[in-house]
């Protein structure tokens, strides 16, 4: 598991030889219900960067003096955050892995010179997370990933075993 350079989250599961075997018993219907895991997974981890996103420290925009941080995020820059902020479609790479990023796109309203377009959301969402020379540290993606990643296992395989009970009903 770790933070892809676009800060998206990215959780790689170890140990999951058991779902992968019962998947593969599934045959033709494995892609379908390999994507629906990795959606209902993914589901859970926005679920709760979004709980992160929304308790971030507020602070007020300012111009900076000498060693002075921020603190806290503008309230303008969170609500652009949260509204960038989303799940990929699923899709499978040319090894056969099931992915889907969770993570935030676009631009924010806060227009600059260097962003006339409004400040890259991921580059806003990178400098809270790890800081910069402008910002304190206040990692909440990191934070939140770890918290659901054993959750995110547990819904992927409610939704391999209720695919299972479909696919023997004749659904």
């Amino acid at each position: 598991m770790g933070l892809g350079d676009d800060l998206m989250a990215r959780i790689r599961m170890q140990g999951l030889e058991e779902l992968e075997i019962q998947l593969s018993k599934l045959g033709t219907k494995s892609v379908d219900v390999g994507k629906k895991m990795v959606y209902a997974g993914s589901k859970v981890v926005a679920n709760e960067i979004k709980r992160g996103l929304k308790s971030l420290p507020e602070d007020k925009f300012r111009y900076l003096h000498g060693d002075d941080k921020f603190s806290g995020v503008p309230k303008e820059q969170k609500k652009d955050l949260e509204n960038s902020f989303g799940v990929t479609f699923i899709d499978i790479d040319n090894k056969g892995n099931t992915n889907a990023k969770v993570g935030f796109d676009g631009y924010g309203s806060f227009k600059t010179k260097k962003y006339p377009k409004g400040v890259p959301n991921q580059l806003l969402a990178r400098a809270i997370e790890s800081g910069s020379s402008a910002r304190k540290k206040t990692p909440f993606v990191r934070k939140a990933t770890n918290r659901s990643k054993n959750k995110a296992v547990e819904e992927m395989e409610k939704v391999l075993n209720e695919e299972i009970e479909n696919i023997m009903r004749g659904d």
